[in-house]
């Protein structure tokens, strides 16, 4: 699709914002567009604005915001340089499938990944292979349906046992029977499946389970009706439209293109900011059920991933946490963000393989 050419400087902005070191996310570039054409714009204050709200600026950041504002609409040549992003970002990005091709980044220096947990970036592809999980997964295809959490609808259905009496359906009888009521039919609030969200740690301390949890949340994406599920690692990735080809192998394949660091670092807290800090994305986590599957070994500092964990806990309706090291009798959540965490979860499961998420998730409550 070709873009008006009023839009060309919008779009351009939101590249040289990235550029300088801003998480811009493709939907807050859309979103940006949508929030000027809504303003107008009458002047360049309400384009100002709406990239402030859309682009979610920290106002720590509002003083190299306004730097590079003015250099890109004004030409201004600023006194001094704009902060610019380190090579090694402090603060994942968060990135999206938007039908484009992810390209690796730098060659970093050749590590044994899968032993422990790095705040190092390394961008690497996967090789997702079949973990012989085929029946477990089909049958939790099959059921999951019916075991999936609820909320109850504002919607009304009939219903036998409703403790409502539906009027219109009681006074629509009499009217064909001469004005008697012989039966006063009910009705209930019909029930509606809980979105469902889900982040999986892809990197290298997960690196001999990442796949079979990614056959997992492939699974879980055909089974439920409202789903997201997202990557993390050093950096955040939706990876809600790929998974929804039915094909596994097809899907899983989309998947390994668009995840850049697959076995690289471990930044949760980092990678749960940029899901708060994408409005879009923290919006699907309220009143969900939201999956956190990760070994929990953060490299970041504790008290982001505490603050991230806090915070998924009041938009959530439940908030569970799958860890692999839940298989061994002996675990004890011991690491200091875990622990710290710990009171915010409402569950701390068997993360370990697809087969265990499978067990967490045919045993959850179904409502409140």
């Amino acid at each position: 699709m070709t873009l008006p050419n009023s839009a060309r400087p919008l779009v351009g902005f939101s590249a040289h914002l990235r550029s300088h070191g801003f998480a811009v996310s493709p939907d807050q570039a859309i979103g940006f567009l949508e929030a000027v054409s809504l303003l107008g714009p009458r002047d360049i204050g309400d384009i100002r604005r709406s990239a402030l709200s859309m682009f979610a600026v920290q106002r720590s950041m509002f003083e190299t915001f306004d730097l590079l504002f003015r250099e890109y609409f004004f030409g201004e040549k600023p006194d001094r340089e704009p902060l610019a992003g380190p090579e090694e970002p402090d603060v994942a990005e968060a990135r999206e499938d938007i039908g484009l091709t992810a390209v690796d980044s730098r060659e970093s220096d050749v590590f044994e990944s899968g032993r422990e947990a790095t705040a190092e970036e390394r961008l690497t592809r996967r090789q997702i292979s079949a973990y012989g999980e085929d029946e477990a997964l089909a049958r939790f295809a099959r059921l999951a349906k019916g075991v999936l959490p609820v909320r109850r609808s504002y919607r009304f259905a009939s219903s036998k046992k409703g403790a409502a009496i539906d009027l219109r359906k009681s006074f629509k009888e009499a009217a064909r029977r001469d004005g008697e009521f012989l039966v006063l039919p009910r009705r209930s609030r019909r029930e509606r499946q809980r979105r469902i969200v889900l982040l999986v740690d892809v990197s290298g301390s997960m690196k001999e389970r990442s796949a079979s949890l990614l056959r997992f949340a492939h699974a879980l994406s055909g089974a439920a009706e409202r789903f997201e599920a997202f990557t993390l690692g050093t950096r955040l990735t939706r990876i809600t439209r790929p998974l929804s080809n039915r094909n596994r192998e097809q899907a899983l394949s989309r998947v390994v293109e668009i995840v850049a660091d697959f076995d690289g670092g471990t930044r949760i807290g980092d990678s749960l900011q940029a899901f708060l800090g994408v409005p879009r994305y923290a919006s699907f986590a309220r009143g969900a059920l939201v999956a956190l599957i990760s070994d929990g070994l953060e490299r970041g500092e504790p008290d982001a991933m505490v603050e991230s964990v806090k915070a998924l806990s009041r938009a959530a309706w439940k908030l569970i946490w799958l860890t692999p090291l839940y298989e061994d009798s002996e675990f004890r959540p011991e690491t200091q963000a875990l622990s710290l965490a710990l009171p915010h979860l409402d569950g701390l499961h068997d993360g370990s393989s697809a087969t265990a998420a499978i067990a967490c998730f045919m045993n959850l409550p179904r409502t409140a």
